[in-house]
């Protein structure tokens, strides 16, 4: 069998019409309310931001907290959910599971504006992570298939576009929104609400109308851009439900046992290492939640790739098994912790810095994110199509350049007293650090086989999400609280540059050599022809 070619592919049925071929009208259509949802998706994560100062003040929390508030509570949980979820959407519909996640968060994030405690917010901060789970592995996987691998990188890169489009509408309208709203209500608040809560609110219910939306569009052919044609998968919901007892304890235990006695011996070991690491480091650090979050998360995602080994070794084999795959979800992880701690504590760095309101700063941020942030994306993924007639590698050269470039503008960002340096130094910031995210996503893509591809987006956002939001906004918090500067702790995320430089660096090694067998390796672990 030719490793570069599928064993089972046959031409697109014949009843498939003009649009519901690759690249068609309908494809660009279904992309443009693909980035909506991103949109929104990005608003509802990040208004967070510019709203921090003020949810600090309201329950007296520290750095360390906000940064779990932001990172582990809702990355961890988001991370863990998209296992289960990525592994539904390689099943059932992609279009409907998406609409109902969109519902999910959307729902949430009116709980957030509602919350009256630290512990309420929390836990609508994990509800957010576990609705927005579905975005990310159905964005990718309809994309996939609704383009062709010429355009699948410049198609993805539209798609993350949305994410930046909608954190900086997020930074604009939830600083206006939470000023004016206490400049209108001094006293007498509507319903009590504070101005973040108005914010959260203001973000949250129009979620709710898209999600209806959503459920309308068509769910295009498996396999449509590749010309490859599966079959059907069966008993869709018995194995959701395996895999969701996979990443919750003490039902990871259960679904252990049932792979065999040493099986369960590997997870309990798992279970002990993950609990007394956690331990030792909640005696070091007195921050309970945190490290209680992050041992589950890091005990769960043993689970997961445990569960995946023993009921779907193709899977595991062009995932978790290829060293290549496990560089890339390391080293862009490595990446995205940068930018999460960079777009998350810019805007506290500034309204601490400078005597600039919020409402201004929220604006200028925002403009600077969303303009930025999408031309780097976009750009990104044009010049990573580009590279790709050059070298199989061309991608990683992308990612390695944006974790590189980045890091002397973010240095200036945190030493300087000028808000016009300051500003003027997040523009190259929001558009070099940005430029890796389509090429990330593609290369993932492509590493596995169509049917695998919204288990294989979960799971190199679980490695990523627990890098970058587990620990980034969490660890610059708690440096800043300990050195009683917000820049010293964002210079400190600057650690993760050369990790990410590094393993991408390996990864663009054997990039080419993963990609031309995994047809063949897939085979060799069962898949069938």
């Amino acid at each position: 069998m030719n490793n570069m070619t599928p064993a089972a592919t046959v031409p697109a049925p014949a009843g498939d019409s003009a649009t519901d071929r690759p690249d068609s009208p309908y494809a660009w259509y279904a992309l443009a309310v693909l980035i909506l949802v991103y949109m929104f998706n990005a608003m509802d994560r990040s208004i967070l931001s510019i709203l921090a100062e003020d949810i600090k003040r309201t329950f007296h929390m520290p750095d360390s907290q906000l940064g779990f508030l932001h990172g582990t509570a809702f990355g961890v949980f988001y991370a863990l959910f998209g296992y289960p979820m990525g592994r539904l959407i390689d099943r059932w519909r992609r279009t409907k599971l998406l609409a109902i996640g969109l519902a999910l968060w959307s729902v949430m994030t009116v709980v957030c504006g509602l919350s009256s405690s630290v512990t309420q917010l929390v836990v609508s901060r994990m509800g957010v992570g576990i609705g927005e789970a579905t975005a990310s592995p159905a964005g990718f996987s309809l994309t996939s298939d609704w383009f062709t691998k010429k355009r699948r990188a410049t198609a993805l890169g539209l798609f993350i576009g949305g994410l930046y489009l909608g954190a900086g509408i997020a930074l604009a309208i939830g600083g206006a929104i939470a000023l004016r709203w206490e400049l209108a209500f001094p006293q007498q608040r509507p319903f009590g609400l504070l101005g973040w809560q108005a914010a959260f609110l203001a973000v949250g219910l129009p979620g709710i109308l898209l999600a209806v939306w959503v459920w309308t569009l068509r769910e295009p052919r498996r396999g449509l851009s590749d010309d490859v044609v599966r079959p059907g998968e069966t008993r869709i919901w018995s194995k959701f439900a395996n895999d969701v007892a996979s990443v919750i304890p003490p039902l990871t235990l259960v679904q252990a046992a049932r792979c065999g006695m040493r099986a369960l011996a590997y997870n309990l070991v798992a279970a002990a290492t993950a609990g007394g690491t956690a331990w030792f480091l909640i005696q070091l650090t007195g921050d309970v939640m945190q490290w209680a979050v992050i041992g589950f998360g890091y005990y769960a995602a043993f689970s997961s790739a445990q569960s995946m080994y023993h009921r779907d070794r193709p899977t595991f084999a062009l995932t978790w098994g290829t060293p290549t795959f496990v560089l890339a979800m390391v080293g862009f992880g490595a990446v995205s912790m940068v930018n999460i701690v960079v777009s998350f504590w810019v805007a506290p760095l500034s309204l601490r810095s400078f005597a600039i309101d919020k409402g201004t700063t929220g604006l200028i941020l925002g403009a600077t994110t969303a303009i930025c942030g999408v031309a780097g994306v976009i750009s990104g993924g044009r010049l990573s199509d580009m590279m790709l007639r050059f070298s199989q590698a061309g991608r990683l050269w992308v990612g390695i350049g944006s974790s590189l470039l980045p890091a002397p503008f973010i240095i200036v960002m945190c030493n300087t007293h000028d808000p016009w340096v300051f500003y003027g130094c997040n523009i190259p910031v929001a558009f070099l650090g940005n430029c890796w995210l389509a090429a990330g996503a593609a290369t993932i893509q492509e590493l596995v086989l169509p049917r695998m591809r919204g288990t294989a987006t979960t799971t190199y956002f679980l490695a990523s999400t627990m890098i970058g939001s587990g620990l980034g906004p969490y660890l610059v918090g708690k440096i800043s609280a300990i050195q009683g500067s917000l820049a010293v702790g964002i210079m400190s995320g600057l650690v993760a540059v050369p990790i990410a430089a590094t393993c991408l660096f390996l990864c663009a090694r054997g990039v080419e050599r993963a990609e031309t067998t995994k047809w063949q390796r897939a085979s060799a672990a069962g898949e069938p022809d």
